[in-house]
């Protein structure tokens, strides 16, 4: 005998944070369950509490946070939520980050910096998490902060089916807006069949902050360029990448990206911009004053969703992505 069964069947049961749980409720559906009952308070000081109000022992918890702003906050609530199912004994603990806070900070550019993209990681571990689930990271390179599994989920897929009923991919270009998204760029084109472009950059060292673009290299003149990132934080290096294809001869300049940080002034320069439409998923929320004519957003729940069921069963990740890893 190499194992002894319990009586008792695995229990799925899923957690949600305050930062968006619109995201959360639609999962859950998806799942085919309900989330569980959480009190969650702030004190008057600023402090977190958080109880659960069903006994969640021996149980597969998987517990939902989209690190928004205030995101401090909200990661201080997903590491307190993790705490209390560790304390309340929790079989496992998955951590779901549909966006990965401070995932830019992930190496050291220069001296005496931090990588915070390391602590976040190791706050989890220390609080009790067995797993961490996120889409779209900015650097793969993260999956190595845990020492755990990580489930690196990719919303390509989703942007991808919606992009290719729209467009008429024989007079598409894929386009990375710089060097670093270039590998992501090259799987979207490999999938799509269309050719690649990107445009090499560099900062402007007499202004702070600002980027200047240089030189598109690939085939855009005539063509509709589809240029794609991770996320879009303040709008500027996507907006000047559009620019530059505009004056290389593109007709048609369309934005995909998985995570709509819209940090000020994201909104006004996108929907003064010349590019067309802008795509992107609800890994965050949106106000209804960061959503304008261009924007179009796509639901992630389904993916997530998908990807909780086959952890809970113990199956295979990957073959969400038909072998992308």
């Amino acid at each position: 005998m190499t194992s002894i069964k319990s009586p008792g069947e695995k229990n799925l049961m899923l957690f949600s944070g305050r930062a968006h749980p619109e995201l959360a409720e639609e999962i859950a559906r998806h799942v085919g369950v309900s989330l569980t009952p959480t009190k969650l308070i702030d004190f008057a000081n600023g402090e977190i509490y958080a109880r659960y109000l069903e006994s969640v022992r021996g149980c597969d918890a998987f517990v939902i946070q989209s690190h928004t702003v205030p995101i401090n906050q909200w990661i201080m609530e997903q590491l307190i939520m993790v705490d209390a199912l560790k304390r309340a004994s929790a079989k496992r603990i998955t951590v779901v980050m549909p966006f990965y806070g401070y995932a830019r900070q992930d190496k050291k550019g220069r001296g005496r910096e931090p990588i915070t993209a390391r602590l976040i990681a190791d706050m989890f571990k220390t609080a009790g998490a067995d797993r961490l689930m996120s889409i779209d990271l900015h650097t793969s390179q993260i999956q190595g902060f845990f020492d755990g599994p990580v489930d690196h989920l990719f919303a390509m897929p989703v942007l991808e089916n919606y992009l290719k009923n729209k467009l008429d991919l024989d007079n598409t270009t894929i386009v990375s807006p710089d060097t670093g998204r270039v590998r992501l760029s090259e799987r979207w084109a490999d999938t799509l069949g269309t050719p690649l472009a990107f445009i090499h950059k560099r900062r402007d060292l007499d202004v702070a902050n600002q980027v200047k673009v240089s030189e598109v290299v690939g085939r855009v003149r005539g063509r509709t360029c589809v240029l794609i990132d991770d996320m879009i934080d303040t709008a500027g290096t996507i907006c000047k990448a559009a620019d530059a294809l505009y004056e290389q001869g593109a007709t048609n300049v369309v934005v995909a990206a998985t995570h709509a940080v819209f940090s000020d002034p994201a909104v006004d320069r996108l929907k003064n911009s010349r590019i067309s439409e802008v795509v992107v998923t609800n890994t965050l929320p949106l106000s209804q004053a960061a959503r304008f004519d261009k924007l179009t957003v796509l639901s992630i729940a389904p993916l997530i969703a998908r990807a909780i069921t086959e952890v809970f069963k113990d199956g295979s990740v990957t073959s969400l992505f038909e072998g992308d890893t």
